[in-house]
């Protein structure tokens, strides 16, 4: 993906009102073409999301939502094309830089334990790159169409099963013992 998603929407956590801020997205077909060829899919016919902002306190703000997508996925059996939905619910945190501790290269770190909230960049939120990131956690990596079914090469005869049997014909061919 690029730098600066095609959904791009920052808000400004300083600006949230206290009761939160709801915020609804429903893509152009520019900008679904843009974030389909970031993600190197053929398409994505469409996309709404629906995502609030709750500001909690000492700065930090919970995001959390829903989206729902059509994207359009290459089959990877048959090489076709073909239209997936994708239903993703949207839940992330997020705190000012200060709030998080450093993470020191090399170090190990038990994610299991350690959920820490993403930074706050400039004190604003992308939520249109956050509805993009959980859009790209919900594509299947391997899609497979309905119906598609992988035929595989037809099974080597008993005597071909084996390189050894190969081996030995080859060997029974030239004459020696």
């Amino acid at each position: 993906m690029t730098d600066a998603s095609p959904l791009a929407r920052p808000v400004l956590v300083a600006s949230l009102p206290d009761d939160g801020l709801t915020l609804k997205f429903a893509p152009d077909a520019p900008a679904r073409a843009a974030l389909a060829e970031d993600f190197g899919i053929p398409g994505i016919p469409s996309l709404t999301a629906e995502v609030k902002l709750k500001p909690e306190r000492a700065g930090r703000v919970r995001v959390t939502g829903h989206l729902d997508a059509v994207v359009t996925q290459t089959c990877v059996v048959s090489l076709e094309n073909f239209d997936t939905r994708v239903s993703e619910d949207i839940d992330m945190r997020f705190a000012p830089e200060s709030q998080i501790p450093p993470v020191r290269p090399g170090a190990e770190i038990d994610v299991t334990e350690l959920d820490l909230p993403d930074p706050l960049i400039d004190g604003t939120i992308d939520v249109g790159a956050v509805v993009a990131e959980f859009l790209a956690l919900g594509l299947d990596p391997h899609p497979r169409k309905p119906g598609a079914a992988f035929a595989g090469p037809a099974e080597p005869a008993p005597e071909e099963a084996s390189p050894f049997a190969t081996l030995a014909r080859l060997h029974k061919d030239d004459g020696t013992n």
